[in-house]
């Protein structure tokens, strides 16, 4: 049985929730998703900690550039995190988290809502 102390990266993902619920209480429901963005970096900013947003991530093949993927935000120089203004966490916003952890090669992604009823979070694992 998996406890909290085996989950990857649970202190670093439990300090950004945090500040997430902080954008929210602050900020509330309604909002554009760059404003969630702003926000969450002006936080980022005041806790010190390591980010980088709009991280433009290139997609390789045989050394020839084939695409580009820009994060939200690479936090810890290892957790992406996008972020989303809607009430729900579609299959295909984790697909796309997922394929930014394959191009970075990082092992944890987090998808953050910013829904009517508070800020939701949804953890994805790059298990390949």
């Amino acid at each position: 049985m998996k406890t909290k102390k085996d989950l990857i990266y649970a202190e670093e993902c439990y300090q950004l929730m945090g500040l997430a619920f902080k954008v929210f209480r602050e900020l509330g429901f309604g909002h554009k998703e760059s404003f969630y963005q702003k926000s969450l970096a002006n936080e980022f900013e005041s806790n010190n900690i390591n980010f980088t947003q709009q991280l433009r991530c290139k997609v390789k093949y045989k050394d020839e550039e084939v695409g580009l993927y820009i994060l939200d935000f690479l936090v810890f120089n290892k957790i992406v995190i996008e972020l989303k203004q809607k009430s729900f966490i579609s299959s295909k916003d984790i697909d796309q988290l997922y394929r930014y952890l394959r191009a970075t090669n990082l092992k944890l992604g987090l998808i953050i809502t910013f829904t009517k009823d508070g800020a939701r979070c949804k953890r994805v694992v790059n298990i390949g």
